[in-house]
């Protein structure tokens, strides 16, 4: 029920990134971001994004009871939404980035600890005994599912929040006056590790592909991880909402640092007949 393509050859990574990775020939060694080489660079990069963080924090806040958290990552939202007072349960299916929630929780304050569930689960088919205040689903998460799969997510999210609770969830999609289909952007680690991030669009397929790597790429292997997820626009998203018996009660327009991007978290609730 996905979207996404994870990993592959360097003759998979299209533009710039592609032609760069050829030259390294076999040195490459090819992985995807949420694979066990992968999820560390995923979480070194992700404990410094505080992305989408304040704006969801604060909408949580606004919501009674415990939050489910989908595809909870390492925990770039877990962790601030425990901070927050929130009673957590963290659902992720990646054994390797579940792994890395859980050593990151066992070093936690037990004041923090003590409030978390970890879950290893796919967010379209999952069944937990209780029901929750906020259905958290951040870090575009979305565009890892195809049509399917999202109409899937949605009957879960509905089955599992609580009267009045809502379903937080964000996405990011090329603005309509973008005219680069390609950038690469440095980003620093918590290690201090530098790392290159190379973005490319394709209007064609309405895809986006992320690949990722050190900028330090002296002698031995260079681990270069990608993923290829659709680009889905917040108005299909609304009206995919609507369809499976959502109302939107609002949509947060969420900074990006340049205008390349349009990042949008969507606010909706049950609708109630």
């Amino acid at each position: 029920m996905t979207a996404t393509v994870i990993g592959g050859t360097p003759q998979m990574v299209p533009g710039r990134a592609g032609r760069a990775l050829a030259e390294l020939g076999d040195r490459v060694v090819m992985c995807g971001i949420y694979d066990e080489a992968g999820s560390l660079i995923y979480d070194d990069l992700s404990r410094n994004d505080t992305h989408e963080v304040r704006e969801l924090i604060g909408l949580v806040r606004r919501r009674p009871g415990p939050v489910l958290e989908l595809a909870a990552g390492t925990g770039r939202l877990t962790m601030p939404l425990l901070a927050a007072g929130k009673d957590v349960t963290a659902l992720e299916l990646e054994r390797s980035m579940l792994d890395l929630l859980r050593a990151r929780l066992q070093q936690a304050p037990g004041r923090l600890r003590e409030r978390c569930t970890t879950v290893e689960g796919d967010m379209t088919s999952f069944a937990l005994d209780r029901r929750f205040g906020a259905v958290v689903l951040g870090t575009t998460s979305i565009s890892l599912l195809d049509e399917e799969g999202r109409t899937a997510l949605y009957g879960t999210v509905r089955d599992h929040l609580a009267p009045g609770g809502a379903f937080l969830l964000s996405t990011t999609y090329p603005t309509s006056g973008s005219t680069q289909d390609e950038i690469r952007i440095d980003m620093l680690g918590a290690s201090g590790r530098l790392y290159h991030l190379h973005e490319h669009w394709s209007p064609r397929t309405g895809t986006r592909t992320v690949t990722l790597h050190a900028a330090e790429l002296s002698e031995g292997p260079v681990h270069v991880c990608t993923s290829t997820v659709a680009a889905i626009p917040a108005d299909l998203l609304e009206d995919e909402l609507v369809s499976a018996g959502f109302r939107v009660n609002a949509r947060h327009t969420l900074r990006t640092g340049g205008d390349r991007h349009e990042s949008v978290l969507l606010e909706a609730e049950v609708e109630t007949r």
